[in-house]
């Protein structure tokens, strides 16, 4: 499940799970001072494990020093729909699993918000699987560059085309106030 960060034990739970990941890789800490909204994914067990963060994105973000974002037709012709992703985490002994969590809670997102397109950097082992098993439409803004330890490709997400069409993405999951919402719809339908 995921759900977005309401309270101050969320975000703390939020923070020790990215600062744990990064920490792991030799990454170097950097806390947002923007942001739209935060995300964690949580197992049946009550277990938090995953984090994403969505932030704003401009032509002057930090994000374009990595990758000419900014330049790019998609951005420039969309450039009030586009947010950026950060943060996208996965504690080591769950690795693998809750992708379509944290893919599903920036799609609720995008298309509560009304975005186009996401921007991020992504491990070239993670856009693969993005491709190949979750069938996203990824559009490379440059080739590998190594960035706060590690090969990342600057890369755009076409958020849009997954929300319209996700009859073609089998592993969205809803949020938990959709799941909420559904229920209870199906609760006042059952009582008239």
């Amino acid at each position: 499940m995921f759900k977005r960060v309401e309270s101050e034990v969320e975000l703390a739970m939020f923070n020790g799970i990215w600062t744990t990941v990064w920490t792991e890789k030799g990454f170097e800490l950097e806390f947002s001072e923007e942001i739209l909204e935060r995300y964690v994914v949580i197992t049946e067990e009550g277990y938090y494990v995953g984090t994403t963060e969505i932030k704003p994105y401009s032509e002057d973000s930090s994000i374009n020093e990595i990758g000419s974002f900014h330049t790019h037709p998609m951005i420039q012709e969309n450039l009030k729909k586009v947010a950026e992703i950060d943060k996208m985490a996965v504690l080591s002994s769950f690795r693998g699993q809750y992708i379509a969590e944290l893919l599903s809670a920036i799609v609720h997102y995008a298309e509560k918000n009304g975005l186009t397109y996401f921007v991020m950097l992504l491990q070239p082992t993670l856009m693969r699987a993005l491709r190949v098993s979750y069938h996203l439409t990824i559009h490379k803004v440059a080739g590998r560059v190594f960035y706060k330890g590690e090969d990342v490709i600057p890369s755009i997400v076409n958020v849009r085309d997954v929300y319209m069409h996700k009859e073609r993405y089998s592993w969205i999951i809803q949020s938990e106030s959709d799941s909420a919402l559904v229920s209870m719809g199906l609760q006042l339908s059952q009582q008239t």
